[in-house]
């Protein structure tokens, strides 16, 4: 009776514990999504087995938790091993148990979470490039000395590229500088830095190029460290000088670059040379060049002294006279080779000289020149550059002159 009133209760469609479990098990490892899944939290705890490492990922505020099981064929592969307290980003699948009725996830991966991946992410680019060999001195490119035309990129409202304007025109005035302005923080500044950089090269008159920008957190200084900067730096055709940060910082970009400085004023005292400094080292040529005739003209004295000593000794007066006569057409030849190398260097350093002076803007606003400025500083060159209205100061030989535009001629 019993037997058929159970018969009687029990639906068809009732499952064993081992058919329900079979089933949630397919539902579970069949899934596409959880076949293979990244979960981010925190490790509550840890087991080292002998098979393997058992874990617990849970949430930070510990409103869930998942356990997890990292075998020991798996754990050199983990670039992260889980422990107590941080913070992980795993990668695996759901596995259940049917014995216990549990699920768990198979690690296949671990990485750390925040600025611990961010420090990864920035190894792994690190030596991915150094394998390419982008950090190679044998790739690095020496610098022009005496550049004629350099370019710049940096933000024009930073304090660096004032301070670069500064040393350029402080130690080689004339120097035409092309600026390129870029944004150099935030997530804008990659993609603004490597069209900065692509425009000069575009251009194509810049000798050499300066990425600069002044200290920040290492936060603010991670466009520096992005793949894409980094590259269009490396296949820069001209030689490129970064002045970014202070010493304590190093970016990827300092690394690729054929020279690395640490700030934007350093960079602009590399890549010109001073031409107080160029002037001194002539004078030392001169110096050195009539200090070697002089010796040169007194050595030959100090012969002719002693051959016409032991020719006097000998009393060959047809042939002392004959050697008296070589000797002093020789020593007429000699001062006059050597007058003339002195006159040449004379000249050469008059030229200098007047070199420099017409570098002089001063010299050339004394003599009656002007030169005309617009309200931002920059110079015209040409009337097409004005418009009726604007206005203008006029730096003169002493002091300066505002004037308005009223008219344009063609």
């Amino acid at each position: 009776m019993s037997a058929d009133l159970s018969k009687s209760i029990i639906p068809e469609t009732a499952l064993s514990v081992a058919g329900l479990t079979d089933y949630i098990q397919a539902l579970l490892e069949e899934n596409e999504i959880l076949s293979r899944v990244w979960v981010v939290g925190e490790v509550s705890s840890a087991n080292n087995h002998r098979s393997g490492l058992f874990f617990t990922l849970q949430d930070t505020n510990g409103s869930a938790s998942i356990k997890c099981v990292a075998w020991n064929s798996q754990l050199p592969k983990l670039a992260q091993i889980p422990k107590v307290g941080e913070q992980i980003i795993i990668l695996g699948s759901i596995r259940l148990y049917p014995q216990r009725g549990e699920y768990q996830i198979l690690v296949w991966q671990s990485l750390p979470a925040g600025l611990g991946l961010q420090a990864l992410r920035f190894q792994q680019l690190r030596n991915r490039l150094l394998a390419e060999g982008l950090f190679d001195e044998e790739r690095k490119r020496t610098l022009p000395i005496h550049p004629q035309t350099i370019a710049v990129v940096t933000s024009s409202t930073a304090a660096a590229w004032g301070d670069i304007k500064k040393t350029l025109k402080q130690r080689y005035p004339g120097l035409q500088v092309l600026f390129s302005p870029a944004t150099v923080q935030g997530d804008l500044a990659p993609d603004s830095i490597v069209k900065a950089i692509e425009l000069v090269q575009k251009d194509g008159r810049a000798e050499v190029l300066i990425l600069a920008r002044g200290g920040g957190a290492v936060e603010d200084l991670s466009c520096f460290n992005d793949e894409r900067v980094v590259r269009v730096v490396a296949n820069c055709p001209i030689p490129v000088v970064t002045g970014i940060g202070h010493q304590r910082d190093e970016s990827l970009v300092d690394l690729v670059a054929d020279v690395s400085v640490h700030t934007p004023t350093a960079a602009a005292e590399l890549v010109v040379p001073s031409l107080d400094d160029l002037y001194n080292q002539h004078r030392e040529r001169v110096a050195v060049l009539v200090e070697a005739v002089n010796y040169r003209l007194q050595t030959a004295q100090k012969e002719l002294k002693t051959l016409h000593g032991n020719l006097r000794r000998l009393r060959l007066d047809k042939e002392i006279q004959q050697e008296l006569q070589g000797l002093a057409w020789r020593h007429q030849r000699l001062i006059g080779v050597m007058t003339a190398r002195l006159q040449d260097a004379t000249q050469r350093v008059d030229l200098l000289k007047e070199k420099l002076a017409t570098l002089d803007p001063k010299a050339v606003l004394k003599r009656g020149y002007a030169v005309v400025r617009v309200e931002n500083g920059a110079i015209v060159r040409e009337s097409k550059e004005l418009s009726v209205g604007d206005e203008l100061v006029l730096q003169l030989g002493k002091g300066e002159v505002k004037a308005k535009v009223t008219e344009i001629g063609k």
